[in-house]
């Protein structure tokens, strides 16, 4: 395969990535919607929209197979293909996620999944995760790993949520169905879930930017006195004292 062709094709799969990325997005928005305005006609799309995304899936397998079998990439394509393989499978476990919300949407309407009184805390939930998958589409688009070691931030958030709305399903004043404290436990955890794939986009993208684990770029990057050149000294004069 001639290196322009390889080019062409790597170019296919990453825009087989990001529309991949769009409809995981598209299911989430209609399977929340579903969730929120106990929309039946949502959580049809929703369930639509992840049917079709296994065949996006299948071609980015295919593609990515083919991009290492018929040509030797250079070591900053190897990286790229390699990220991108473990992306779309968060791709994938995030439509299943967003699949799953709408499932139990559809399968209580037309009444709610959970009490209305907390319908403004599943809303929060909702609207950070949807934080999250934008921040995730930006990055690859725009690649920074500045942005992306950020996403941390706001997945405690997530985090935070989840664990408060456990505390409130397990708690002995509980005054609703044990019916919809599962489903309440269930749905907190899709999204949290969601969220920690979002994560993992963004740890992906910094490696494929940097070379780097989130962790080690954030070590590099933060620390005060950084100096690569200092550094390079330090270990030429260690090794020569070796020898």
């Amino acid at each position: 395969m001639l290196r322009t062709e390889y080019r062409e094709h790597l170019e296919a799969f990453n825009q087989d990535v990001l529309e991949m990325c769009d409809t995981v997005r598209e299911i989430m928005s209609h399977a929340t919607a579903a969730l929120l305005e106990r929309s039946l006609e949502d959580a049809e799309a929703a369930l639509t929209e992840a049917d079709s995304l296994k065949d996006i899936s299948e071609r980015c397998e295919d593609r990515s197979m083919r991009l290492l079998a018929l040509q030797n990439p250079v070591a900053s394509d190897l990286r790229q293909v390699v990220s991108a393989i473990y992306i779309v499978e968060s791709f994938e476990r995030m439509g299943s996620l967003a699949r799953n919300i709408a499932l139990l949407a559809r399968q209580r309407h037309p009444h709610p999944v959970f009490p209305e009184a907390l319908h403004g805390y599943v809303e929060e939930l909702a609207r950070l995760v949807h934080e999250m998958g934008a921040t995730t589409r930006q990055l690859l688009v725009e690649p920074d790993a500045d942005v992306a070691v950020e996403l941390h931030t706001i997945d405690e958030g997530v985090d935070d949520m989840k664990a408060y709305l456990y505390s409130l399903v397990s708690d002995r004043e509980w005054e609703y169905s044990t019916r919809e404290a599962v489903d309440l436990s269930m749905l907190a955890r899709y999204y949290e879930r969601y969220a920690d794939r979002c994560v993992s986009v963004a740890s992906r993208m910094v490696f494929l930017i940097t070379g780097l684990k989130p962790e080690a770029y954030l070590r590099q990057r933060d620390e005060v006195d950084y100096d690569p050149e200092q550094k390079f000294a330090t270990i030429e004069r260690k090794f020569r004292t070796r020898g």
